[in-house]
């Protein structure tokens, strides 16, 4: 006779071993772990924050200090309170310096804008070759020192391949540097070549988020791609475009070293654009006080500007579901 066991059934599994319990995480883990994760944070940011702080934040503040003291380099800085930005209002150098730089600013983003949104939208609906993406880019690899030399080489009036190419057409040679009309429009060109490939990659990985299916329903309700870029591209770039404008707006409004190569703010100021003032007063004249209230007033101009930019374009907010 055999005695039933008063023990309650083994729950052990077919192996005989039992299943390890996964011990639960404590929040002195969790808290730990965050904490590892930030003092690694920390380490890679530190290189960033510290060139910021350096190069930037402390320049700034140095600046603005120095806006409202008259300061040469030789003696110490003296205050002077709003003696600077006074002389500076009633300056017309500085408000023709401005009125240059608008200008070119204008000419630079509009033509910058619409081409290269175009060699984008190409890009993406026609070939989307790595090699093709390349050629585009290529002009940006060059520096602006460098594509004002050699574009001052072209364009010169009695040796320049540009300009005897024009003869050869039985046209008159035209002083593209050396005229104050054609000045600005030449060297707003100039950067438009050299930045134009780069503007359109930003607008065409912006192209490449809007989806495909929506181009299909269009076309299948016979949509043109003229009426397909207004109603599709357009609207679903919104953001990317608005942030693009803004940094070719603050880009645009620090032009300089084209300037510096190619023209030296002349002729007849013609090209005396905001920036090569300020250098001049400061390098050239060690007006260093002067030079920094008018970097002051430029900085106070582009806050402005992007913040209005921001808000006008919505670049905050996106189409896309």
């Amino acid at each position: 006779m055999t005695i039933a066991s008063s023990s309650p059934p083994s729950r052990l599994p077919a192996g005989g071993a039992s299943e390890p319990r996964s011990k639960p995480r404590t929040r002195r883990t969790e808290v730990g772990e965050t904490r590892g994760d930030g003092r690694l944070a920390a380490v890679f940011i530190a290189p960033a924050l510290l060139g910021f702080l350096v190069f930037l934040l402390w320049p700034t503040l140095r600046g603005i200090y120095l806006s409202f003291t008259r300061f040469n380099l030789l003696t110490p800085a003296k205050w002077v309170g709003l003696d600077n930005y006074v002389r500076m209002v009633n300056d017309p150098i500085f408000w023709d310096s401005m009125k240059v730089t608008v200008a070119y600013v204008v000419i630079n983003i509009g033509v910058q804008t619409v081409s290269a949104l175009a060699i984008a939208v190409l890009l993406q609906r026609l070939t989307q070759s790595a090699m093709l993406r390349g050629i585009v880019l290529t002009p940006y690899l060059m520096s602006n020192v460098v594509a004002g030399l050699v574009w001052l080489w072209i364009l010169d009036t009695q040796l320049g391949i540009g300009n005897e190419i024009i003869s050869a057409l039985g046209a008159d040679r035209i002083p593209f540097l050396a005229d104050e009309t054609w000045a600005i429009p030449t060297i707003a060109l100039i950067n438009v070549w050299r930045h134009v490939g780069y503007t359109a990659l930003l607008l065409f990985a912006g192209l490449q988020a809007i989806p495909n299916d929506m181009y299909e329903a269009a076309r299948v309700d016979g949509a043109s791609e003229w009426r397909m870029f207004w109603r599709i591209t357009m609207p679903l770039l919104r953001p990317v475009l608005a942030v693009v404008l803004i940094m070719t707006v603050i880009g645009s409004f620090q032009v300089f070293d084209t300037v510096a190569v190619t023209t030296a703010g002349g002729p007849a100021n013609a090209t005396n654009v905001l920036q090569y003032y300020i250098y001049g007063s400061a390098f050239g004249r060690f007006q260093f006080g002067y030079a920094s209230a008018m970097s002051v007033a430029l900085l106070v101009v582009l806050s402005a500007i992007t913040v209005l930019q921001y808000r006008l374009t919505r670049a905050g907010r996106t189409d896309l579901g």
